[in-house]
């Protein structure tokens, strides 16, 4: 989960690394580090924190370099544990994004032969591995050093006696930038778009020598060729225009993204890979399971065979294929570990591929059969907001092409014309969204409850209460209060109840008056104004009516801002949650 970038060209690389580097700040920003090649050599600066945190502090330069932001996996966050790693003689750099699950007899047979190691990571191990084979070349060197390892990787290589980097990829994503005698290297294309929008996207075992005005790739010893990709995002998507919190903007993007993302497939969606499938099941993991079980729900009452969500990282016993079987894989990076790894055993007993992502080229992108691309944008706060309701768009797209027959084409094409416009007026309740967060941010403690088709949306907002606002959030289907949770509640905890009208509001209003004898405070979300409900909570917030297939995207959004000025309330980073990172590339 961590982020790397390379420069090699004419220019001053420390602004470029420096600015690349903070747009994949997302991945991890326990700390960072860069090293140039210049007239004195090999030099590296290593600090603790974020990039902007120390990007003053930075006053090494030179044409050519490569930089690292962290998320600790193996070693403690220090500065000696930052990256980049160098070689006994210092003179090869790497820096490194994965883990490398042997590398602790990797480290004790390069002890043995005399290696001194500088930091606790398993990283550093990369770096000795290619001093041992540098006699034979570079890019020799680095394969064969690679075949040594076992885990995930992506290695971008700095070495003194060469004007090229190298950089391999095995689990991790790569992007090649190519510009004007000038090349960049990057693990996401946000990084690169305010130099380039000309990409090549790397493949598991592909290394690429990059020069600044040569790209050459070798996969299994063979020279290959990758397509070059335009990067059609603006440099100002990247930025935040004005908003304290990139996870705000975010949020206000929800229409445009939805609006795209559902005229991007105007014309319908591609086929999916069998028509009729005998088993459909969606995955996912984190906000993406959540987007998996609403999934479910919209498909499963509309067909007439099987359809589950398993959650990514728990999908290890694969349900047998029958020859006919579909998975819908969701991922807002196309990278997550767990969900490939999984994707990956679903293809080998049979299944076949669908995946919902936000990024072309992603690795889940390339092992599928049919791909369904959100259109998003770039998302840089770490807590996904308009990926998640783009991904639902998406699904609500799926359900109409799998349901059969009159009855069961419950979402027109009106109602989806309508979304953009309804999740507008949603936002534009914000004003009583943030008096309810004044009240809700008092609490450590919450539940969020709700029945049906809202229990995914419940697990969202849970989760993204524990993500930004550092809530203790716990979601609960409205009638399993009474089978434990209820010991918790009282005076010192809040719920969130979601409910709609067509969800057993009768069920749910009952629930609401025995957390109220409790002394909790409830904060109701509807959509409806319900002067029942309203004499019975504490608060209640109503959201635009709309078909109730659509209404949990509706409650999403209202979540999103919910916890948003929650956390901003409390003082929390927003962008950057502690312990968290973006794209989860590590299992």
């Amino acid at each position: 989960m961590c982020g790397i970038v390379g420069y090699v060209g004419s220019k001053d690389a420390r602004p470029v690394l420096l600015g690349a580097l903070e747009r994949v700040t997302y991945r991890g920003y326990d700390s960072f580090g860069l090293a140039f090649l210049n007239g004195r050599g090999l030099e590296v600066f290593k600090g603790v924190g974020s990039v902007d945190q120390h990007r003053d502090e930075v006053n090494l330069s030179g044409n050519i370099g490569i930089g690292h932001t962290r998320w600790a996996t193996v070693g403690a966050v220090s500065e000696r544990n930052a990256h980049p790693h160098l070689d006994c003689s210092g003179n090869i750099a790497i820096v490194h994004n994965g883990d490398i699950d042997n590398f602790r007899e990797l480290r004790d047979r390069l002890l043995s032969k005399g290696h001194s190691f500088q930091s606790e990571t398993d990283s550093e191990v990369i770096a000795h591995l290619i001093e041992v084979y540098r006699p034979a070349g570079l890019i020799s060197a680095v394969q064969q050093a690679v075949t040594q390892l076992e885990g995930s990787y992506a290695i971008l290589v700095l070495d003194r006696r060469s004007r090229h980097l190298v950089v391999t990829r095995k689990g991790s994503p790569v992007v090649i930038g190519l510009g004007d005698n000038e090349c960049f290297v990057a693990s996401d294309a946000p990084a690169l778009v305010p130099y380039t929008r000309r990409v090549v996207y790397l493949q598991d075992g592909d290394f690429a020598m990059i020069g600044n005005d040569r790209v050459q790739i070798w996969n299994d010893g063979k020279e290959v060729s990758r397509a070059v990709h335009q990067v059609n995002w603006a440099a100002s998507e990247i930025e935040k225009n004005g908003y304290e919190h990139f996870m705000l903007k975010e949020i206000l993007e929800q229409p445009q993204a939805i609006r795209n993302t559902l005229g991007a497939y105007g014309a319908g969606l591609p086929d999916f890979p069998i028509a009729h499938p005998d088993h459909l099941l969606f995955s996912g993991c984190g906000t993406s399971y959540h987007a998996a079980l609403i999934g479910e729900d919209l498909v499963s009452p509309r067909v007439s065979y099987p359809v589950t969500a398993k959650i990514g990282s728990e999908l290890t016993n694969v349900p047998p294929a029958n020859g006919n079987s579909v998975a819908v894989a969701l991922s807002q990076s196309g990278e997550t570990l767990d969900t490939i790894t999984a994707v990956k055993k679903l293809k080998d007993s049979g299944w076949k591929i669908v995946s919902i992502t936000n990024v072309q080229q992603s690795s889940l992108s390339l092992l599928a059969d049919t791909v369904l691309h959100t259109s998003a944008g770039p998302e840089i706060a770490v807590a996904a907001t308009k990926t998640f309701t783009s991904q639902l768009a998406l699904l609500y797209l799926v359900t109409s092409q799998l349901a059969k027959g009159p009855e069961t084409s419950v979402i027109s094409p009106s109602s989806l014309r309508a979304l953009p416009g309804k999740v507008q007026q949603t936002i534009a309740m914000t004003p009583g969204f943030q008096s309810a967060a004044e009240q809700l941010a008092k609490y450590e403690h919450m539940f969020v409850i709700a029945k049906g088709r809202n229990i995914p949306v419940a697990m969202e907002a849970a989760l993204k209460f524990k993500e930004v606002a550092y809530l203790h959030a716990e979601a609960c289907p409205a009638g399993e209060l009474k089978h434990g949770p209820f010991a918790l509640l009282g005076p010192e905890a809040s719920v969130l109840a979601i409910m709609d009208s067509a969800t057993e509001r009768t069920r749910m209003l009952t629930a609401i008056r025995e957390i109220k004898a409790r002394g909790s405070l409830v904060v109701a979300l509807t959509d409806r104004d319900d002067e029942e409900v309203e004499e019975t909570v504490d608060l209640m917030l109503p959201v635009p009516s709309a078909n109730s297939l659509l209404t949990p995207m509706l409650f999403t959004v209202a979540t999103q801002l919910l916890a948003y000025y929650c956390a901003r309330i409390r003082g929390c980073p927003i962008d950057r949650p502690r312990n968290l990172a973006k794209s989860v590339t590590v299992p």
